[in-house]
């Protein structure tokens, strides 16, 4: 009996690492999915609460999370999963993954 589930964690993981190759395109996402995250529990006390203050915080926590993603993958040079999907539904061509750049240093002919 296989892990089906686990399998296609793995899968998603593995796509994902190549999706964010970057350095600074992965450090920008390690900041930014837990900002995006960390929105959802801001709403539900702001709403429970009736804080409009938590409501601004998780609006803020949402926007900044998601810019720095979009910014990672302008930095890498790929389309965002959110963008890749709108392509596709209206036909359009997507970047999904970019082959790592070579170095400097191998691309110099010493």
């Amino acid at each position: 009996m296989s892990n089906v589930a686990g399998e296609e964690s793995f899968f998603m993981f593995e796509n994902w690492k190549k999706r964010h190759q970057n350095k600074t395109s992965f450090t920008l996402h390690a900041i930014g999915i837990p900002l995006t995250i960390l929105a959802i529990p801001a709403v539900v006390v702001g709403i429970s609460k009736n804080e409009n203050l938590f409501l601004v915080l998780a609006g803020g926590l949402f926007v900044i999370g998601y810019a720095l993603q979009f910014v990672g993958h302008a930095i890498e040079g790929n389309d965002a999963g959110e963008v890749i999907l709108i392509k596709k539904l209206l036909g359009k061509p997507y970047i999904g993954i970019v082959e790592p750049q070579r170095t400097q240093r191998a691309q110099r002919k010493d």
